[in-house]
């Protein structure tokens, strides 16, 4: 498809798509009473975060279905928007908690009278299992606890059923943070181990498929693909109890059908749209729409340094230059985020990340710079996006093609399926060039640099590797911001990124949700997904 192809399709109406979508519903949920309907345009692959492969909707589950020791407290934005903040926590499972004397430890006081959803009370000897799994399973969860400094079964303890103890591997800013992401979940240790084997100890197989938890609300179905329905678990004592019954998230692959739902009442909150509908719906006035930029979170573009032309620094610069920013911002993200291209200098003057990139659209700068590097005649080069993601991406790489062919990169555009996507941009790393729009959990510079810069990474698809970035990264991850080498040390490592430019930013994306009028209580999170714990319906 030619770029004024597709730019032509984005004008489709959507009111034109009808699928049944009430058959999938539970029967009960007709009348939707007490029922928030939820249309998405991915699901959930497993039921299990620390399960290897498990993708981003997979998310919601740890954060609905169950508890951690810890949450996040909540501020609310300009706009009235709800937002966590995770600079200040509150209890969860845990009551309390208190830090040692000299500092290397901290204790936990559960929650007396939380229960499991069967009835099993919640206890030290739960947690313990549960961060002893996170730490030992390998991927992208074992990483997430070391980045709290949470890296090895020796350090949790259960002292009683009452008590849990974490024993510090060394100060750090980012340990208490990391337990409030949903990775360090608690699971029903005693029903887990009854469905564990000797070849699965930690019972990935039946935990993939079967919630063992004791959070908010059960899961009451998950037709892959299609539907998850939650139900409230009304003997929930960890937090207040959710204003809605049940929640019924449903798969709809067509953004045009999940704009139609919304349009016709069918639907009571709509996530995953083009940028361009979320425009056209927040100035219709006729409904909620709540628009954040993502925190630590950059749409770019990933240029992979195994394949030849990208690893000549000259080259990436090159391909920098000849980016049609504004083009891209207005055409394929409908302005639906902050600019990061433009930046005065290639010293940064602040800390402040993500910060705009000192690059602009420059066509004469990129031809001289691939002439000096050697590539005067310039290259071929796939440039690979997420299917899941074309309403924005799909332009996008077309505006790329289009600008790229002006300095003579002859590019290509691979269509790589959602479900393929991570396996092919993040575990095996071998897209060329490629759309990215990774989003740090928590809001540090060093703490992006760790899961993108570093080398090895699941995110760092680029395959950079940068001794003084590693250097400069271990050195300020747990240090605190007010320490007075940590915002030398983050310049130094900012001023790297610019001049190294394996990571070309495009703008910091808004994440928008619409939502009817009477649907209050959505709160965002950096890692993109409901918790369906705070929605409220207004009854007329």
């Amino acid at each position: 498809m030619r770029r004024r192809d597709f730019l032509k399709t984005m004008g489709i109406a959507a009111g034109a798509s009808t699928i049944p979508f009430l058959k999938f519903m539970p029967a009960e949920a007709a009348g939707r009473d007490g029922t928030l309907v939820v249309v998405t345009g991915n699901g959930p692959n497993s039921m299990d975060i620390q399960r290897k492969g498990t993708n981003r909707p997979s998310y919601q589950i740890a954060v609905n279905l169950y508890d951690r020791l810890v949450g996040y407290s909540t501020k609310k934005l300009e706009n009235g928007t709800l937002m966590y903040d995770y600079t200040s926590l509150e209890p969860e499972a845990a009551e309390s908690w208190t830090i040692a004397p000299d500092g290397k430890s901290i204790t936990f006081k559960m929650r007396k009278g939380a229960t499991f959803w069967d009835g099993t009370p919640i206890t030290a000897q739960d947690v313990k299992w549960s961060f002893d799994r996170a730490v030992s399973l390998g991927g992208f969860p074992t990483v997430q606890m070391k980045a709290g400094s949470l890296e090895k079964p020796e350090q949790f303890e259960a002292v009683d059923d009452e008590t849990f103890v974490i024993k510090l591997l060394r100060p750090s800013k980012l340990t208490l943070p990391d337990l409030g992401v949903p990775v360090p979940i608690i699971f029903n240790s005693t029903l887990a181990k009854k469905n564990a084997t000797a070849d699965d100890p930690w019972a990935t197989e039946y935990l993939h498929r079967t919630p063992a938890g004791g959070g908010a609300f059960m899961l009451e179905r998950w037709d892959p693909g299609q539907q998850t329905v939650y139900k409230r678990f009304d003997g929930w004592k960890n937090g207040t109890l959710p204003g809605v019954e049940r929640v019924i998230i449903r798969q709809v692959p067509s953004a045009s059908t999940r704009r139609a739902l919304l349009e016709r009442g069918d639907a009571d909150v709509s996530l995953d749209l083009p940028p361009k509908d979320f425009a056209e719906l927040s100035a219709s006035g006729k409904f909620s729409i709540s628009g954040v930029p993502i925190e630590n979170s950059m749409t770019a573009i990933g240029l992979n340094l195994n394949f030849e032309p990208f690893a000549n620094k000259l080259v990436r610069q090159a391909i920098a230059y000849s980016v049609p920013y504004d083009q891209i911002f207005k055409q394929a993200a409908f302005e639906r985020g902050i600019p990061m291209w433009g930046g005065k200098s290639k010293t940064p003057a602040t800390i402040e990340w993500p910060q705009p990139f000192p690059y602009d659209t420059d066509y004469d700068k990129a031809k001289d710079l691939l002439k000096e590097a050697g590539y005067a005649n310039g290259f071929d080069v796939p440039l690979s996006f997420n299917l899941g993601l074309a309403q924005w991406s799909e332009p996008m790489s077309l505006l790329l093609q289009e600008s790229l062919g002006k300095v003579g990169v002859n590019v290509t555009i691979d269509k790589i399926p959602g479900a393929n996507w991570r396996t092919a941009a993040l575990v095996e790393k071998k897209l060329p060039m490629h759309i990215k729009n990774f989003g740090g959990w928590l809001n540090y510079p060093d703490y992006y640099s760790f899961w993108v810069y570093e080398k090895g990474r699941l995110f760092n698809s680029m395959n950079y590797d940068n001794p003084k970035v590693q250097e400069l990264t271990n050195a300020t991850l747990h240090m605190e911001v007010d320490n007075p080498e940590y915002a030398p040390k983050i310049k130094e490592l900012i001023g790297i990124f610019f001049d190294d430019v394996p990571l070309i930013p495009v703008y910091q994306p808004y994440l928008d949700v619409a939502m009817q009028k009477d649907v209050t209580g959505y709160k965002y999170y950096a890692h993109r997904q409901l918790d369906c714990r705070l929605f409220t319906k207004v009854t007329s």
